[in-house]
């Protein structure tokens, strides 16, 4: 059951990278961004309702203000993601995003936190991973400074978006992935003192919370609509970041295999970029998937190792 369940998570974030892409990418619309943080918290809000209701998981005000600093966390990398999927290539902006675990392994060898069983071989292998992962994303940023304006323009133009030379375009995927294992490690620590289940529902009560404030400010502050075709792939985006969140939780919960699901699912961000090939028509140079490839390598490295 392992396989297909980590199957299932590769599938369902991947789409949720794609879609998500979709919903975010327009370059007119300010707060895109928001705007999926609202379908996000819908469902997430109407997940977190199930559980309660019907699973009967226990919650009450203290857990979600214990699980807040890793909530808040979390939140705040996805709204970063989704911000800085306005102004770069679905291709390049998940594998970086991707690259989080790369940080969780730095901050577990500076705490000592890491697997005391990964020694040897296992541990210059676990420092490889790291490296990789760091030379493929600073690469990328190099890559996409250096690139010339008429070959970036070429190779955007059968996708009909186009992209401007930025540091900040790579930099908020880049913010990602620091919020995002600066909760992941967080995390670490808080389902010590909480139980697994509940947090996750804290977690998803939050994000209803602050899509709630979104929605305040989008729509009763700045007047925004919501038109159902612009919206409908925010939503898809939302339920498949719901589905794959919960097929990920049982998969690495059967901890005889482990170690294969993991580096399965860690490399979703490979099917984001051919999702973005053939979806979005994104094209990117040999430069670009090389820079890539030193990426995915480092994850699903990572993944073996469970970081």
């Amino acid at each position: 059951m392992w396989f297909w369940l980590s199957l299932a998570a590769l599938l369902f974030w991947s789409g949720s990278d794609l879609f998500s892409k979709i919903g975010c990418r327009s370059q007119s619309d300010r707060y895109s961004h928001l705007k999926m943080v609202m379908a996000v918290g819908v469902v997430m809000g109407l997940h977190a309702a199930y559980e309660i209701f019907v699973g009967g998981v226990e919650i009450n005000f203290q857990i979600i203000l214990t699980y807040l600093p890793v909530s808040a966390l979390y939140i705040l990398s996805m709204a970063m993601g989704y911000l800085g999927l306005r102004f770069i290539e679905l291709s390049i902006s998940s594998p970086i995003c991707n690259s989080s675990g790369a940080l969780v392994a730095v901050l577990c060898l500076l705490t000592g936190g890491l697997d005391a069983e990964i020694q040897g071989l296992s541990r210059m292998l676990v420092l490889a991973a790291v490296a990789l992962v760091c030379v493929g994303v600073v690469g990328l940023g190099v890559v996409e400074s250096r690139e010339d304006d008429a070959l970036r323009h070429a190779r955007q133009e059968k996708s009909n978006y186009f992209y401007t030379k930025s540091w900040v375009a790579i930099l908020l995927p880049v913010i990602y992935c620091l919020l995002d294992a600066l909760g992941t490690f967080a995390d670490s620590r808080v389902l010590e003192v909480l139980n697994e289940d509940s947090a996750n529902v804290a977690y998803e009560l939050t994000f209803l919370f602050v899509g709630i404030l979104c929605a305040i400010y989008v729509l009763g502050i700045k007047r925004q609509k919501l038109l159902p075709r612009e919206e409908a792939p925010k939503y898809t985006g939302a339920v498949c970041e719901t589905i794959g969140q919960f097929a990920y939780i049982y998969a690495i919960a059967d901890s005889r295999h482990v170690m294969f699901a993991a580096p399965i699912i860690s490399a979703y961000c490979v099917l984001s970029v051919v999702w973005s090939r053939i979806f979005l028509k994104e094209r990117l140079s040999w430069k670009h998937y090389s820079m890539i490839a030193c990426v995915v390598v480092g994850i699903v490295l990572l993944g073996i190792f469970d970081i």
